[in-house]
C-alpha cells in the first residue's frame, strides 16, 4: 500500500518527536508550512504551553516568493523569542524535508539570534 504525501508526512513526524522534546531551558520551535503560508511556534512541552508564535498571516506585507516569507517570520519569531529570554531551541521540521521554506525559516530563525 503506497502511503500519500501527508501520510509520509505523519509517518516522519511521530519518528522526529520520539526524540525531541521542548524543555523550559530549550523550548521546540516548531514548522507548520501550508500552500500559502508558514507558521512558526516555540513551544514548552514540559509546561503544555505556546510561548511565542508567528506566521506568514500575521507580516504587514507579505512578499509573494515563499521562501523569503519564510525568512522573514524565522527573524520575527527569533526576535519575539530574543524578547522572552529564549535564546537556544530545539529545531522541529514536523516531518517536512529540511529544504525550501522550512530550511529558509530556520536561516531566518539563527540570522535573528536563535542558537539550534
Amino acid at each position: 500500500m503506497k502511503l500519500t504525501k501527508n501520510q509520509a508526512r505523519k509517518k516522519r513526524k511521530i519518528r522526529i518527536r520520539k526524540k525531541i522534546y521542548g524543555t523550559t531551558e530549550r523550548p521546540r520551535l516548531v514548522v507548520f508550512r501550508s500552500n500559502k503560508h508558514i507558521y512558526a511556534q516555540i513551544i514548552n512541552d514540559q509546561a503544555g504551553q505556546t510561548l511565542a508564535s508567528f506566521s506568514s498571516l500575521t507580516l504587514e506585507e507579505p512578499s509573494k516568493l515563499n521562501k523569503e516569507t519564510a525568512e522573514l517570520v524565522g527573524q520575527k519569531i527569533a526576535e519575539k523569542a530574543l524578547e522572552k529570554n529564549i535564546k537556544s531551541v530545539v529545531f522541529d521540521r514536523n516531518g517536512y524535508l529540511y529544504h525550501g521554506r522550512v530550511k529558509a525559516l530556520a536561516d531566518g530563525a539563527r540570522k535573528g539570534g536563535l542558537k539550534f
